[in-house]
């Protein structure tokens, strides 16, 4: 059987992107997300353009309890995942502490924590007894850095670099390779998620200068993982070329 990857948010960005490198390098995949419409259509155009196969997991990666129970049904051969990308993620809202909207706090704290670690221990668990594996923790700049009113989103990615290292603690006895890739800007729906909508505002983010595409960290992410059996690439920082820090980017360039 051909190898698998599993990829979460998986119907737009960085997930999508990857699904489709994933797919042209002949994985077949398991794609997880949301929203089925979207999650449909990619899985079809996939598997025409690639001849690969899709297996669609319609779920939210907050609910453990249906998590759980729509990853553990799938066939024993379709569990021997060898690439695990957590890609599900994202930011509600931009706003001080003492303003910040607590419903947006715990939608990213279970997104970008809670999903990330309810993902890795049900796939970490089908790789340990093949001694192998590959997970891909997709952080940000935003892990390395605060920014102004980033204060809980920055947690959340803060969070996601220390379980990154925590995790290759504990699975190193197993043989399984864990990588965190930390974007900087990418015009994919980030902004657009982070202002509810807002359109006009999330495109001003990009305006003046040229982001990352999420073709950009998906051809990072496969340089990652084709890498030799001996080699792991622990840690990868991508920015654009005209965005020095969290915050300091030249416009007009």
């Amino acid at each position: 059987m051909s190898k698998i990857a599993l990829i979460t948010g998986a119907t737009s960005g960085i997930g999508e992107a990857c699904a489709h490198i994933f797919a042209q390098q002949g994985y077949n995949l398991i794609l997880l997300a949301r929203r089925e419409d979207r999650l449909a259509k990619n899985a079809h155009q996939l598997e025409d353009k690639y001849a690969i196969t899709v297996k669609q997991i319609i779920a939210d990666v907050r609910d453990k309890n249906s998590l759980s129970a729509v990853l553990e049904i799938l066939p024993d051969d379709w569990k021997n995942v060898d690439v695990l990308i957590n890609n599900a993620g994202l930011s509600q809202g931009l706003d001080p502490i003492d303003k910040g909207n607590t419903s947006d706090w715990d939608t990213m704290i279970d997104t970008n924590v809670k999903g990330l670690l309810y993902v890795t221990k049900i796939v970490s668990n089908w790789m340990i007894p093949h001694q192998k594996g590959h997970i891909i923790n997709i952080g940000s700049i935003a892990g390395k850095e605060v920014y102004p009113n980033g204060n809980v989103y920055c947690a959340t990615k803060h969070a996601v670099d220390a379980l990154s290292k925590a995790m290759r603690i504990d699975l190193l006895p197993y043989g399984i390779k864990v990588t965190e890739i930390n974007p900087g800007m990418v015009e994919t729906e980030f902004s657009i998620v982070r202002f509810k909508g807002d359109e006009e505002r999330a495109k001003k983010v990009y305006e003046s200068f040229e982001p990352l595409i999420a073709d950009d960290i998906a051809d990072a992410i496969w340089y990652v993982v084709s890498r030799p059996k001996h080699v792991n690439i622990n840690d990868m920082l991508i920015m654009p070329t005209a965005q020095a820090t969290a915050t300091i980017v030249n416009k007009n360039s």
